[in-house]
């Protein structure tokens, strides 16, 4: 399909004049939606679930009646089928009730991408330079069998290696499944964000390993050590439903809320107060506040139980934290942290909360065991107003065993890769690691790669195979939260439409594919994706005949559990002490921290080919089509800095350069910027757009967990030229200064 006749399709008329602002013909978005003046009809409302991120909101899909081009055995025809036009929240979902982020908006655009991959390919010239021919299924599914037979025979299985999308599903434990008959390594989630520190505590702390749910409408007191949990973090759409509760939601009561970040996140600009502190002192601050606490006799330190005892010095009141020590430390005045400590102690209920920045340095883990004790001697867990940990319903399997990182210095490390064959599946990690990591170029070494993705993106076009998957809204789909509600919740449903282009769903291919191995699986795996998902819903409810139906019906099964998955019992008996953090880069040649954090829009890149994301301004700059660099503005005005300047960057890995928003919301001694943009390849929206500041990341990792440590990059920076237009602001002035931006 054209792009000519694409926008004819879909009744362009409108939209485009709506955006036509952006000035350039790139920036031009499509309405990807069928409209009813051109096919008239009544719609049908059918449930489904997001794929974007794995919260798996709970989904309602309009569907009506159009002509569609679509892709059947390699020929383009037109036919008249029932088509998706809008996506809202299911109203019904525990987790999301009714709600659905910007993200979740933009899923349509994921079906009706025009650079959608339609049908299977191979490539057909050198890794990376995206040619390919098309090749039918038959011959897809066999090249993929006789790879993984080659392994077989050879006794080499362990040498297969899966890269997959984070998150828990029926579709991650059917891939888990087939790794494991076939004799291969559990799969990776590369995830640059992740939240494996904070899983780790959480099990240490409470025997559970797993994001909390947050109980905001029931709290009367927040404090927040850098969770941005209404933007980017866990649950938004949860979290936003709750919070507003919280504020508005009781008569006569409104929640106090508290930020501790040294960059103002969009949550940070919804609270009653934000505080900065110095990176990777937060836990610093939670045990100053909790040593007030004992000391005022708010609380005693046995009320904190476990999470209490694993501190070093709880017992005996922490002597070392005194809020002159920790103002030394952090940067927090000792007076405010006193008024802090003594509201936080005499409001109830109260409830901290710890994610993003805190965790994203080598003391990481000390941060969130800091954050969870002070949370446990308030009474903030399992409480109204406080943390609960959802019942899973299923063990949590995407704790990879290995990072990504490690994987890539195996191979590089290696004269022969000891990877010999790698399935991806909605992974990205060329994009989103450090560039000290090496992942593409470990990529490259490897001999055979198979995609089921349906878009080329920085990974995907370094595959010798290409199996398109279908849509979410073309295909069962399902997600199993480990956070977002108070109940147990799996999400499920069918197809809403039939598939455009040649495309299969990759759950099924999967299960092809190991019909089809000369060594069959043992036992086999499941007749179909259907099937398994039904058999995951009727052993949630046994003897209820109507499970599967009524599941089907309201977008997924929740409520009480018969069997959900028991606490695991903390092994770990030793106190942890304060430890200092490591950073990459020198202070005194690098000043600045530097902080990279997801995009509203994109995450960490994910998303960033959709053209409406890409359209959204930024929250807190407006910013859009675009990459930025965040200065604050005391250290603007000393480096005479100002809106839309030019800076470099540099860190020990390299350097970048992006225009310059000068904010009041930043720490002095903090340069930040949203990952996102910067792709090689990802569609004509995101390909060649903006700089990715997952190249200016040291190699540095939180020791117990091997995560990331992603906010430990030190850097410097200097104004290398004018304002040149390249920061594309929402009505701003500047938006059509740029050349490359004028028809």
């Amino acid at each position: 399909m054209d792009r000519r006749n694409f926008l004819k399709l879909t009744a362009v008329t409108g939209t485009t004049s709506a955006l036509a602002a952006c000035g350039n013909p790139e920036h031009t978005l499509i309405r990807f939606v069928p409209d009813e003046d051109i096919e008239p009809g009544i719609a049908v409302w059918k449930p489904s679930v997001c794929p974007l991120c794995a919260n798996g909101c709970g989904l309602t899909v309009r569907v009506m009646d159009a002509d569609v081009e679509v892709v059947r055995g390699s020929q383009a025809g037109v036919v008249r089928k029932p088509v998706a036009k809008k996506l809202d929240g299911n109203a019904q979902h525990p987790s999301s009730h009714g709600g659905l982020c910007p993200r979740g908006q933009a899923a349509i655009q994921v079906t009706y991408h025009p650079d959608r991959i339609a049908q299977p390919l191979k490539r057909a010239g050198e890794r990376g330079d995206g040619r390919y021919v098309a090749i039918s299924w038959d011959q897809a599914i066999g090249e993929l069998a006789a790879a993984l037979d080659r392994l077989a025979g050879a006794g080499r299985q362990q040498a297969l290696a899966c890269l997959v999308r984070p998150g828990r599903s029926q579709r991650r434990t059917l891939v888990d499944t087939f790794l494991s008959r076939f004799g291969a390594p559990p799969a990776l989630s590369p995830e640059l964000f992740g939240d494996d520190v904070l899983r780790r505590a959480n099990g240490l702390s409470f025997g559970r390993s797993q994001l909390p749910t947050i109980d905001l409408a029931r709290a009367r007191f927040v404090l927040s050590f850098g969770a941005d949990f209404l933007g980017t973090w866990n649950s938004p759409v949860a979290h936003n439903a709750s919070y507003g509760e919280m504020r508005q939601g009781r008569l006569g009561v409104r929640g106090v809320f508290v930020q501790v970040e040294a960059r103002m996140s969009q949550t940070g600009a919804s609270a009653d107060q934000w505080m900065p502190a110095r990176p990777a002192t937060e836990g610093i601050l939670a045990l100053g506040i909790a040593h007030v606490i004992m000391a005022a006799k708010l609380a005693a330190a046995a009320d904190a139980g476990r999470a209490g005892r694993l501190i070093d010095g709880w017992s005996s009141g922490l002597p070392e934290y005194t809020p002159a020590r920790v103002q030394e430390l952090t940067g927090v005045p000792a007076a405010r942290i006193e008024r802090l400590a003594r509201q936080f102690g005499e409001i109830r209920p109260a409830v901290a909360v710890v994610s993003g920045p805190p965790l994203g340095h080598t003391n990481g883990l000390f941060t969130a065991l800091a954050v969870n004790a002070l949370n446990a001697l308030v009474g903030g867990v399992e409480r109204p107003g406080g943390l609960f940990f959802m019942p899973q319903l299923e063990a949590g399997s995407n704790r990879p065993a290995r990072t990504i990182g490690a994987v890539a210095g195996e191979i590089l490390g290696a004269s022969a890769s000891p990877v010999e064959a790698v399935l991806i599946d909605g992974a990205n990690p060329v994009h989103a690691s450090p560039r000290a990591w090496r992942v593409r170029d470990a990529l490259l070494k490897v001999p055979f790669i198979a995609s089921f993705g349906s878009f080329l993106d920085d990974t995907s076009v370094l595959a010798d195979l290409i199996l398109p998957d279908h849509s979410f809204l073309e295909s069962w789909v399902d997600a199993l939260p480990e956070s977002g509600s108070l109940d147990p919740i799996a999400s499920v449903a069918g197809p809403v439409m039939r598939p455009l282009y040649d495309t299969r769903a990759m759950p099924d291919v999967l299960i092809d594919v190991s019909k089809r191995l000369q060594r069959p699986l043992t036992p086999a795996l499941p007749a179909s994706f259907e099937a398994m998902l039904q058999a995951s819903v009727e052993r949630l409810q046994p003897g209820a005949a109507d499970a599967w139906t009524k599941a089907t019906e309201q977008g997924g099964w929740w409520g009480a559990a018969r069997s959900t998955v028991p606490p695991a019992e903390p092994a770990v008996t030793r106190t942890v002490a304060r430890t200092e953090p490591a950073f990459d880069g020198d202070a005194g040649e690098y000043p600045f921290h530097f902080l990279p954090y997801p995009s509203q829009a994109f995450g960490d890149g994910a998303t960033a080919h959709l053209p409406w994301l890409q359209e959204l301004p930024d929250p807190l700059t407006s910013a859009m089509w675009s990459s930025w660099v965040e200065v604050g503005t005391e250290t603007a005005t000393k480096l005479g800095i100002s809106l839309g300047d030019v800076i470099e960057i540099t860190s020990p890995r390299g350097s970048l350069r992006a225009p310059a928003v000068v904010s009041p919301g930043l720490a002095p001694y903090l340069i930040a910027m949203p990952m996102g943009q910067g792709h090689r390849t990802y569609t004509r929206y995101a390909s060649g757009r903006g700089v990715n500041p997952a190249e200016l990341l040291g190699a540095v990792t939180e020791p117990e967990t091997g995560s990331l440590a992603w906010a430990a990059t030190r850097v410097r920076i200097a104004k290398v030229g004018e304002k040149d237009g390249s920061l594309i602001l929402f009505a701003g002035g500047m938006r059509e200064a740029h050349p490359a931006h004028r028809l």
